[in-house]
């Protein structure tokens, strides 16, 4: 039966439009880091290469080759990104946004059967395959976010400090401190097809 992480992952994926808290365990993920404006096309080259990867392992793995033990097939997960600024950026704080100070950690989840010398195999293969510059700087990593504040955010990316705010304020009524200005996103729209109205994004941080 094919993993289908829009209907039994729904904890994780599709999450209120109101503040809530989650406790999210560790998973494995493809990650590629890299710095400025999300809307330059160095950053689209990030994310074409994460889904690369992605892709190649599912595809291979639906023709047969080298099948690892409790395989199943699925659909790959959607894109991530774990956000902070420069440290100058930092410094000022004059509530200015300067997108090209942006520090940025891309990821796309792996299934648990995705082994790290799998995962550092298909790496080796998509070179040969699909070369490109940027491969060199991928790495599996697994992650463990704990627990956290999370809200489903509709619409711009550019109205997102309105989602934190109600996010900050959900924290502080049931006692948790936000650990880092650090967040996570998780792309359930597709922006280069969407229009800013309707975008959906999973908007999260961790929390203590």
């Amino acid at each position: 039966m094919k993993h289908e992480w829009k209907k039994t992952e729904k904890n994780f994926y599709f999450p209120n439009v109101k503040p809530e808290k989650i406790v999210v365990p560790k998973f494995n993920f493809y990650t590629i880091e890299g710095v400025g404006n999300p809307n330059d096309d160095h950053f689209a080259e990030h994310v074409s290469v994460l889904f690369s990867l992605s892709y190649a392992i599912k595809m291979g793995l639906k023709s047969g080759e080298a099948v690892p033990k409790n395989y199943t097939d699925y659909a790959v997960y959607p894109l991530e990104g774990v956000w902070d600024m420069n440290e100058e950026a930092k410094r000022k704080m004059d509530g200015k946004l300067d997108k090209s100070t942006f520090v940025y950690k891309l990821m796309i989840r792996q299934p648990a059967f995705i082994t790290a010398d799998f995962a550092a195999e298909n790496i080796e293969l998509t070179k040969k395959k699909k070369p490109h510059a940027l491969l060199d700087q991928v790495k599996f990593e697994t992650i463990e976010e704990g627990s956290c504040v999370q809200m489903l955010h509709m619409g711009s990316f550019d109205n997102e400090p309105l989602s934190f705010k109600l996010m900050e304020q959900f924290a502080e009524e049931q006692l948790l401190k936000r650990k880092s200005l650090t967040h996570r996103e998780i792309y359930l729209s597709d922006a280069r097809k969407t229009i800013p109205e309707r975008l959906r994004t999973i908007l999260r941080f961790q929390v203590e």
